[in-house]
């Protein structure tokens, strides 16, 4: 077990040598229904409001979470940006991966879908470092959850990102220490078949999105196709 904590280490910080495009497809699909699912959480979910206000959606579906790796948590997923300084449509999407830190919530290994809202222009600033801190570049607090609780939120959080996680069928917000988000470039890669890197994709628009690197666009515009500016 030791062996196998220490490749995938070793893996999350060297990055993959190769990215195969079924897998990285796979993974946009996966984090798609995660969004869709999560959001169709009626009483206790994401409250629409914030989805609506915040500049940058990311999601690591099935992250390995609770002392599997030294790392302490690992996972890949995808993130997608409202363009023209969060004001926009939705951005192409951007793959990414997180490693190590501490996180609120631990169920013993299994793994959970994390969604990260990002809710102003210093935290999407932060995406488009080479890696960056969670709760060290970019402040973070577990995300409020019930459709009426954004107002709330305003009030108590002056936090960048907005983090939930889901597991074992339970849902809600979770604290987050130290986890490390970098962009994965070979996925991005092998998703849009040349070497692009993230800024130009949560940044600029783009022409030609892949199909299925537009099923997270898709579903984003589904949920909040515009920004909420009050």
């Amino acid at each position: 077990m030791k062996k196998i904590a220490l490749i995938l280490a070793a893996a999350f910080i060297l990055g993959p040598i190769t990215a195969a495009a079924g897998d990285v497809e796979d993974r946009v699909v996966r984090s798609a229904i995660v969004m869709r699912e999560v959001m169709g959480i009626r009483e206790k979910g994401i409250p629409q409001d914030l989805i609506d206000k915040c500049h940058c959606v990311i999601v690591i579906p099935s992250m390995l979470e609770g002392g599997f790796m030294l790392a302490g948590n690992y996972g890949k997923g995808v993130m997608a940006c409202r363009l023209d300084e969060g004001a926009g449509p939705w951005s192409a999407p951007s793959m990414t991966m997180i490693g190590g830190g501490s996180f609120g919530l631990q169920i013993g290994g299994q793994a959970v879908d994390l969604v990260l809202l990002v809710m102003n222009m210093r935290g999407m600033r932060s995406l488009l470092d080479s890696k960056f801190t969670l709760g060290g570049d970019a402040s973070v607090a577990a995300g409020p959850v019930g459709r009426t609780a954004s107002a709330e939120t305003d009030a108590r959080f002056s936090a960048e990102i907005l983090a939930y996680s889901r597991g074992r069928g339970l849902f809600g917000g979770i604290a987050i220490k130290g986890g490390v988000l970098r962009p994965d470039q070979d996925a991005n890669t092998a998703l849009y078949g040349k070497s692009v890197g993230a800024g130009n994709l949560l940044l600029n628009r783009t022409d030609v999105i892949p199909r299925d690197a537009r099923i997270f666009i898709d579903e984003l515009n589904k949920i909040s196709p515009k920004k909420k500016t009050s």
